[in-house]
């Protein structure tokens, strides 16, 4: 069975010499190396934003930049750059690549190298470890994707808030791993009272007789893909509901799609060996997509 991800993207040579930002340089990606007592090696202690760049603008910038400084609050982790600073790195990892479109980032905050191999954070005293990672990346997903639901749940905000974007993401990849197994290609994760929830990489939207739902939020990354396909909904007359609904509710919709910083709006054509409407695009995420495109455009004019 041929296997595709929500993250897959067009092989480009060119990132094999791509510069990285690390610590205040700018430096080949061999040499962008951080030391095995770094918190985020260690430990997952850290946070984490992705974006994209469209015609020379970061789509949704101060969006991105918000929910970093709100995590870094959440974490108590001083970030030890104002938000212009840390844009300004991002702009000089982006001109040292010559990039100016169809790139993807993964700008990444630890709590920085430790004195000892243990998990209290006095133990970070170095201050932190910031990463910029700026690919050439052209999303390349030949077909819808293929859902299986897993176990594994997206826990209560007292263990781990699933709203925040950390390194701590075993828990995701474990169900990825379980949904692999499944024959599928990404998880679909139920919240902690059985109702749809997430995937483990992407927001997950259903389409019923035209309406839009998605999960009521509690429970899962609140992405700015997600709220944009919610705004854009509001904003176009398609009804649009943040609510609890159940697995039947979902074999039953005529469409689905998932939505992230990477692949905007991706398809779905089964979930537990269930095919969604047709198994292709469907109507209104099709109408979705243009939306987004247009609102994209008009962002990175």
């Amino acid at each position: 069975m041929d296997h595709v991800t929500t993250h897959q993207a067009e092989e480009d040579a060119r990132n094999e010499d791509i510069l990285i930002y690390l610590n205040g340089k700018i430096v080949p990606k061999a040499e962008a190396k951080v030391s095995v007592y770094d918190s985020g090696f260690m430990l997952g202690d850290g946070i984490w934003e992705g974006l994209r760049l469209y015609n020379g603008v970061w789509a949704f910038l101060d969006e991105h930049m918000d929910r970093l400084f709100e995590a870094s609050l959440a974490i108590d982790l001083d970030i030890g750059m104002d938000r212009d600073a840390l844009k300004q790195a991002l702009f000089d990892t982006q001109n040292a690549n010559g990039m100016t479109t169809d790139a993807h980032a993964r700008l990444m905050v630890t709590r920085g190298v430790k004195v000892r191999p243990f998990q209290h954070p006095s133990l970070s005293r170095s201050g932190p470890t910031i990463a910029i990672i700026i690919e050439h990346s052209k999303p390349k997903i030949p077909r819808p994707i293929r859902l299986a639901t897993v176990p594994h749940l997206r826990g209560l905000p007292m263990t781990q808030d699933p709203k925040l974007n950390s390194h701590s993401k075993l828990n995701c990849i474990l169900a990825c791993i379980a949904a692999e197994k499944a024959g599928a290609d990404e998880a679909l994760m139920l919240d902690i009272n059985g109702f749809v929830n997430t995937t483990n990489a992407c927001n997950f939207f259903i389409v019923r007789k035209g309406e839009v739902w998605t999960s009521t939020g509690d429970y899962c990354m609140n992405g700015i893909t997600r709220q944009k396909v919610i705004d854009l909904c509001r904003a176009n007359g398609i009804p649009v509901y943040e609510r609890n609904y159940s697995l039947v509710d979902t074999y039953g919709a005529d469409e689905a799609f998932l939505t992230g910083t990477f692949g905007a709006q991706t398809p779905i054509s089964e979930i537990d060996g269930r095919k969604i409407g047709t198994g292709d695009m469907g109507p209104v995420t099709k109408k979705l997509r243009e939306l987004y495109k247009a609102l994209i455009e008009e962002e990175c004019a």
